[in-house]
């Protein structure tokens, strides 16, 4: 009777997969037939708010590990305080057993037994003092560093939160004076933002500023020699420059660590006076 149960579940679940097959070709059907990317500036808003929520997600999840650390780090220290109780207090119980010993065999007065106790008591008691001062020094030292990165951590934060507000601002606008306000202040909340530079090189550039965007994009190779934005914007530059030598050179750079850009340089307006010229129709020949 159970493998007949079984094997009826089999056939139900292998009917609903065959039932769901038509609605699956018809999504694949729909996909392939797509003529435009399903994007739009709401798509765009919804991608930027999800990062920032995890941003947000992953920080709480920073502060609430560290808290846990903190706890268990008091919880030895409780601990160690303990011992050390219960250690001095054994010690103490282990002396007055020895004296009543001594005292009932004879080998010495109470009175020297007193001392005894004394003396033991204060050799002892000290270095128990001096060596659980040293671990709570370090265990505040410790807390006091882990302050201090939680500071931090709360600081890029707000940063980072300031940063995300500025590129929504910069997207919505037209001008590129203001899009190189806002990327200049985004540039004085992080120095070496290297997306910041290369979109402030793209503004300048409308600005009919090609040395500008230029210089721009140099220091960002210094800080980054691999982005490959900051090398198609170089060629950009160069172009506006007449300089079409430099300009090849720099986008076929480009294109060799970003591939997708050869699909973007016979549309791109910053590029259409390369058309017709040999290094650049070889390059947009090339396989």
């Amino acid at each position: 009777m159970p493998r007949l149960v079984v094997l009826l579940m089999l056939l139900s679940v292998c009917g609903a997969l065959a039932a769901a097959s038509p609605e699956e070709e018809a999504i694949e059907k729909t996909v392939d037939e797509l003529k435009a990317p399903l994007y739009s500036p709401f798509v765009e808003r919804y991608v930027l708010d999800e990062l920032k929520q995890l941003r947000s997600e992953q920080a709480q999840t920073k502060q609430e590990l560290i808290q846990q650390i903190v706890d268990r780090e008091h919880q030895s220290v409780d601990r160690a305080v303990t011992y050390a109780t219960d250690t001095v207090t054994y010690f103490f119980y282990l002396i007055a057993a020895a004296t009543s010993v001594l005292v009932l065999v004879g080998w010495s007065s109470i009175r020297e037994i007193k001392e005894r106790i004394h003396s033991l008591a204060d050799e002892e008691i000290p270095k128990l003092i001096h060596e659980y001062e040293k671990r709570l020094v370090l265990i505040e030292a410790q807390l006091q560093q882990k302050s201090e990165h939680i500071e931090e951590n709360r600081e890029e934060i707000e940063r980072t939160k300031e940063i995300q507000s500025l590129w929504l601002r910069a997207q919505q606008e037209s001008t590129p004076a203001t899009k190189i306000d806002i990327y200049d202040e985004i540039l004085k909340r992080r120095l070496h933002d290297c997306e910041a530079m290369t979109y402030k090189a793209d503004a300048v550039l409308e600005l009919k500023e090609p040395q500008w965007a230029t210089n721009l994009c140099l220091q960002t190779l210094k800080i980054d020699p691999e982005n490959s934005h900051a090398f198609y914007q170089l060629a950009c530059a160069y172009t506006a420059m007449n300089q079409f030598d430099e300009a090849v050179r720099y986008l076929t750079a480009a294109i060799d660590r970003r591939e997708r850009y050869r699909s973007d340089i016979l549309s791109d307006p910053a590029l259409q006076a390369l058309k017709g010229f040999k290094a650049f129709e070889d390059l947009i020949n090339a396989t």
